[in-house]
């Protein structure tokens, strides 16, 4: 592990380090009672008549994902800092690699989570009554934003000023072509972070898994950092784009994550110039 080189700091700024760090880990704990709510509250709009447990990861997909990645988080911490490497052995590292396998399966369904809801909001069909007549029928919504909806109304149906106002196929759903763009470019946001962050995972991944053979050579490092340099910048520019176009709940979970992957990423090279040394 690559406790000793951090212990080389002094005392106090040692422990704001670590009070830093694991206050990151709890504020993204936190975010998955935020995203649960956020995506509960959706799910109310768009699975009206039921939600069927077939589609449980697409309504809860930002929750569920979060899920995992807070667990999957902490098995890194566990394997690049926390445990020494005598110790990842035996049923520890069979707890270690369970707990990790069952998060990647959740990631991989989440991500298809994320796919399958930007599929769903681009399925949009033409609404020919006017908005307002909809309005009168009662039962209809209208999309404000990303998983954010409120009910169709005498008063803000005028606000559907659009010629071409559009409906979400199978729900009652209407929103005008402004308001359907954004959500799509901010889906399309949630599929190439998501597929970005699966990435930078499966490499952390396979260097842990060399680090714990001794196999981690400075060549693979110098090749696997510059990937996930790439990656990351991906990633911060996600998060840019929330920040001026998606909800501030989204940009904050992505800055929290890109904190904390910053803090494996520092184990994970303090661990391996250790060994390199020895």
């Amino acid at each position: 592990m690559s406790e000793v080189a951090t212990l080389r700091l002094p005392n106090n700024r040692y422990m704001l380090f670590r009070v830093f760090k694991y206050t990151v880990y709890l504020l993204l704990a936190y975010n998955i009672y935020a995203f649960f709510v956020e995506n509960h509250a959706a799910a109310g709009s768009v699975f009206a008549d039921g939600l069927q447990w077939g589609r449980v990861i697409e309504a809860y997909n930002d929750s569920i994902d979060t899920l995992a990645w807070v667990l999957l988080l902490l098995v890194f911490e566990l394997e690049t800092f926390v445990l020494a490497d005598d110790k990842i052995h035996g049923w520890i590292k069979w707890a270690l690699n369970g707990i990790s396998a069952f998060c990647y399966l959740f990631i991989v369904y989440s991500f298809y989570g994320y796919v399958a809801e930007m599929v769903s909001v681009t399925n949009l069909l033409p609404v020919l009554q006017p908005a307002c007549e909809l309005a009168a029928q009662g039962g209809w919504q209208l999309v404000v934003g990303q998983d954010d909806y409120t009910a169709l109304t005498s008063a803000n149906c005028t606000a559907l000023a659009d010629p071409r106002v559009l409906q979400l196929a199978g729900a009652q759903i209407v929103g005008d072509t402004a308001t359907w763009r954004e959500i799509k470019w901010l889906a399309w946001t949630d599929v190439i972070n998501a597929g970005a962050w699966l990435l930078v995972v499966f490499i952390l991944a396979f260097e842990v898994w060399l680090q714990l053979r001794h196999e981690l050579s400075d060549r693979i490092m110098r090749y696997s950092q510059l990937v996930k340099g790439v990656l990351y910048f991906t990633l911060f520019l996600c998060a840019i784009y929330w920040g001026f176009s998606g909800s501030f709940l989204d940009f904050w979970d992505a800055f929290l994550w890109l904190v904390a992957f910053f803090f494996i990423e520092m184990n994970l090279f303090q661990w391996q110039a250790e060994t390199s040394s020895e």
